[in-house]
């Protein structure tokens, strides 16, 4: 197994470096690392330092002697999925299993047909739970660099937003409306790739319209219907496939 991941705001740029908070924390008292293991250190945004654990003190403090620090750069192309806001704690799911597949910015979306509703305080707390879960998920994953957890989007926003990518597909199956299957639309190598996943009660006809006069047509999956919180996970996954990021 490769080495676990602990989030730092700004890599050491010396020798020793002591990791303490709610990391060291966890590393501490939940991983029970012990001097002479391997840890990394990242900042969620590319760069990661090799280290090993060199002495812990107490329950929450651990010093790491840091090598060599390296920088990942931005992978092509730039997958984003639009995710309508789902029931209960489905939108973290749907963050987590993203988050760990591989994909790189998630964008709430307010569809019209969304039971759930980030309005004020609880919509900041809501926002705030899903950027605390990529956190984890893309540590969980020991991934260098995070998902980026945009602010809610309406739909004219996520309209703007697919204009601007090279490739645009909403995440929609109806008989009346007819879609291309997503494994064999053709993608581009490089730039960005922006896919809509629609709420529990699918893309209304009205922002269907909108978003293909944005330049997104419509794309199935395959012959099952998923739950809104699998189908961007299942999306991510079969573009990641097939523009050869998991080569």
């Amino acid at each position: 197994m490769t080495a676990p991941v602990f989030v730092v705001d700004t890599l050491p740029d010396t020798r020793l470096f002591v990791l303490d908070g709610s990391e060291g924390r966890h590393a501490v008292s939940v991983k029970r690392l012990q001097p002479g293991e391997d840890v990394v250190l990242t900042d969620g945004r590319g760069r990661w330092a090799d280290c090993v654990v060199s002495a812990v003190e107490g329950k929450d403090r651990l010093t790491v002697e840091t090598s060599s620090v390296h920088e990942d750069a931005p992978e092509e192309p730039r997958i984003t999925v639009v995710q309508a806001l789902p029931k209960g704690d489905r939108g973290e799911l749907a963050v987590e299993t993203m988050t760990e597949t591989g994909v790189d910015a998630i964008v709430p979306w307010a569809a019209s047909r969304c039971i759930t509703q980030w309005k004020g305080d609880r919509g900041l707390k809501a926002l705030g739970k899903w950027r605390s879960t990529a956190r984890e998920a893309g540590k969980q994953s020991r991934r260098t660099r995070f998902p980026e957890v945009a602010d809610l989007m309406s739909t004219k926003q996520v309209a703007a937003l697919l204009a601007g990518a090279d490739f645009a597909a909403v995440l929609h199956e109806d008989r009346d409306h007819p879609s291309g299957a997503l494994a064999t639309a053709g993608l581009p190598e490089k730039g960005s790739i922006v896919l809509v996943v629609g709420p529990e009660g699918g893309v209304s006809p009205e922002e269907l319209a909108v978003f293909e006069a944005a330049g997104a047509k419509p794309y199935r999956l395959g012959r099952s219907v998923l739950r809104t919180s699998t189908a961007g996970t299942a999306a991510t996954a079969l573009v990641l496939g097939r523009t050869g990021r998991w080569s």
